[in-house]
Order: structure tokens, then C-alpha cells, then sequence
């Protein structure tokens, strides 16, 4: 069998295949209560349907002001356990499995969503203070309120709780949010983080906040669920965030619980040059990797079946996760089989006359 299609387990979670759906927002939640709805199951469901291994929910918050936009999910009340397991079993009906993106956006929370304008929305019309671990702005949103030492603890507190709840919400794993310019991606880089408390300074003060956020969430979740980790490996500046930090403080993540790690980059900061195209992340992914003996994904620009199964076969990388193309074809996982010449056993009886002709 080819790699992209062979299980894999993760503790005790057993994965049908490799092919793993990227946490992706949707902004959907019209209510502003952080509640999914049909859009979420339909969303989510299609692709578990659709043959892919691993659903990671999108980025959701685990307080309220932690949303990216007053249309985010969430998971800091009991009512949205309730409707988030409605998605989980129906996921685990189709043989997938899931895990939440456990998110806190910090000083890039309270902005628009895509196609609803752009910036800081106003408190007058649902927008909130914003926190983070400086007071600087990122550029063209509301500064932030640079958070206190003992409220960086409840932040920790408020993830461990967000854990517990995605456990009770039937999530098979959990994925902390430690990209693309929120929170903790605040805490870690040195441009955002010039603070002069216990969180700041050399790189372990920077990636406390992060290490106490993977022993709590063990400490709630108990041995047997996979925790996962989405790093930017660099924030394509000199004086940033970069793969060898990474690197380091995944070894560190490891060492304090957790599983996976999933390699993206950048977010941080604007300005910066992006040196985009196809699989433009797997060198970084591949670099983690090469350091750790912990499973490590790859993202970015990874469209095609014969483009995946490559990077797995290269040795490094363990699991692709696959974005965007998703979003153009929720059945990307069966296409690639069909591709790959693997049969499949998890085909979908409803959709059997649509299988590709051989």
C-alpha cells in the first residue's frame, strides 16, 4: 500500500490514513454565540465522508475573547459541547476521526470576517478589547492590552478547561493553536514579545506559556488522547520566530505531553516576503522532523496525490494535511486513492455509483 493511504496511530488513536484536514475557519456562527450549526456538520462531514483520515476542526476559542471574529466557534460553555458533538458523531459514523484547534487570537481577535470587511471590529457594533503578550498592534487592528502574569495563567487554565469540554464534545484529539500570529505564536516570537516577567526573555520564558498549556491539557485529557501542536516555523524576519526555535521547543512540547506537530508558517507580522508555491512548507516540516521522533505534518500547497505520497515517501514527514484543495474537492482523499491505484474499503455505500471507473 502506498504511504499516504497506510494507518497510523497516534497513543491510542487509530487513523485509517495520512490524509488529514487542516483546521480552516468558516466564520459561520451567524448567532455570534459560538454555537456551530448546519453549515459545521455539513462542512466537516462532507470531508470525513469523503475519505480523509483525521478532521481538525477550525481554530476555536477557548474564551470568548479569544475569537478571531464575533462569528467563530467556541468552546467555553456547555452549549457548545452540545452542538459540536452532533458533529463528532457524525464524523466518527463515517470512520474518521476529529480533534478541535484549541485557539486564543489574542491581538488579531475581534476583526471582520473575510467577506464582512476588514480590521477592528468596533465595540459599539460586537468588537471587545483585545490581549495580548505586548501592547503593540499588529498592523492596521486596535492595539491590545498586554496581559498581566496572573492572567496569562487563566489563559493557561482557560485551555485546560477547553480540553476537558472537547473531550465531553467527542473529539477524538486536540490541536493547540500556537500559529500564524495569535496567542501563544505572540508569546513565542521575540518581536512580539518583549516582556519582562516569567513569559518573556530567552526562549524557555517564551515558550512557557505554551509547555504549561500542553501539561494542563494532558493533566485534563488523561493519557490516552493524542495533543497536537500547529508551530509557524518562521516568521520570515532575521529578528523573529524561526525553525530552529521550533525545533526546540517541540522537543520541549514532546517532553511535556504532546504528540504531533504540524508545521506551517508565517502570520506574525505583515511586510514580510513569502516564498509561496507548491509543498513551499515541507522543507520546514522536514527539518522538524529530522530533529524529532514524534509525528510531524506537512502543509501548504500540497494538491495533488502524487505530490503527497512523495513527501512521505521521502522518510521525514508522516502525515499531509491537506487545505485548500479540500475546500475545492471534499473527496480529495477517495480522488487520490483512485489515483494511487489503492481500493479503499471505507468507499461511502451511498455514493458507490459515483466511484471512479477503473
Amino acid at each position: 500500500m502506498t504511504k499516504l493511504f497506510e494507518p497510523i496511530k497516534i497513543r491510542e488513536l487509530e487513523i485509517r490514513n495520512r490524509v488529514f484536514i487542516p483546521a480552516m475557519c468558516q466564520y459561520s456562527c451567524e448567532n455570534q454565540d459560538g454555537i456551530v450549526n448546519e453549515w459545521h456538520l455539513v462542512h466537516l462531514g462532507a470531508r470525513a465522508i469523503g475519505g480523509a483520515g483525521m478532521i481538525i476542526a477550525e481554530a476555536t476559542a477557548v474564551a470568548p475573547e479569544g475569537r478571531i471574529t464575533p462569528w467563530c466557534t467556541g468552546i467555553w460553555n456547555y452549549e457548545q459541547v452540545a452542538a459540536w458533538a452532533k458533529v463528532t458523531q457524525f464524523i466518527r459514523a463515517q470512520g474518521a476521526t476529529s480533534a478541535l484547534q484549541l485557539a486564543h487570537a489574542g491581538r488579531k481577535a475581534s476583526v471582520y470576517r473575510d467577506w464582512a470587511g476588514k480590521g477592528s471590529v468596533p465595540l459599539e457594533k460586537g468588537g471587545w478589547q483585545t490581549v495580548s503578550s505586548t501592547s503593540e498592534a499588529f498592523e492596521g487592528y486596535e492595539a491590545p492590552r498586554e496581559l498581566e502574569t496572573a492572567e496569562v495563567y487563566e489563559v493557561i487554565q482557560d485551555f485546560a478547561e477547553a480540553a476537558k469540554r472537547a473531550v465531553l464534545a467527542g473529539f477524538d484529539a486536540v490541536e493547540i493553536h500556537a500559529a500564524h500570529g495569535y496567542l501563544i505564536h505572540q508569546f513565542l516570537s521575540p518581536i512580539s514579545n518583549k516582556r519582562t516577567d516569567e513569559f518573556g526573555g530567552s526562549l524557555e520564558n517564551r515558550a512557557k506559556i505554551l509547555l504549561e498549556v500542553v501539561k494542563a491539557i494532558r493533566a485534563e485529557v488523561g493519557l490516552a488522547m493524542p495533543i497536537f501542536v500547529r508551530f509557524s516555523a518562521t516568521d520570515y524576519r532575521e529578528d523573529g520566530w524561526d525553525v530552529e526555535q521550533t525545533t526546540q521547543v517541540a522537543k520541549w512540547c514532546a517532553d511535556a505531553g504532546a504528540d504531533m506537530f504540524d508545521i506551517s508558517s508565517g502570520g506574525l507580522i505583515t511586510g514580510v516576503k513569502i516564498p509561496s508555491g507548491p509543498g513551499y512548507q515541507v522543507p520546514l516540516a522536514e527539518h522538524v522532523a529530522a530533529e524529532i521522533s514524534e509525528p510531524v505534518a506537512a502543509v501548504g500547497q500540497i494538491t495533488d496525490a502524487h505530490q503527497a505520497e512523495k513527501i512521505l515517501q521521502d522518510g521525514l514527514v508522516d502525515i499531509i494535511l491537506v487545505g485548500r484543495a479540500s475546500l475545492r474537492d471534499p473527496q480529495w482523499a477517495l480522488r487520490a486513492a483512485h489515483e494511487l491505484g489503492v481500493e479503499l474499503d471505507y468507499w461511502p455505500n451511498q455514493y458507490y455509483r459515483g466511484k471512479f471507473p477503473e
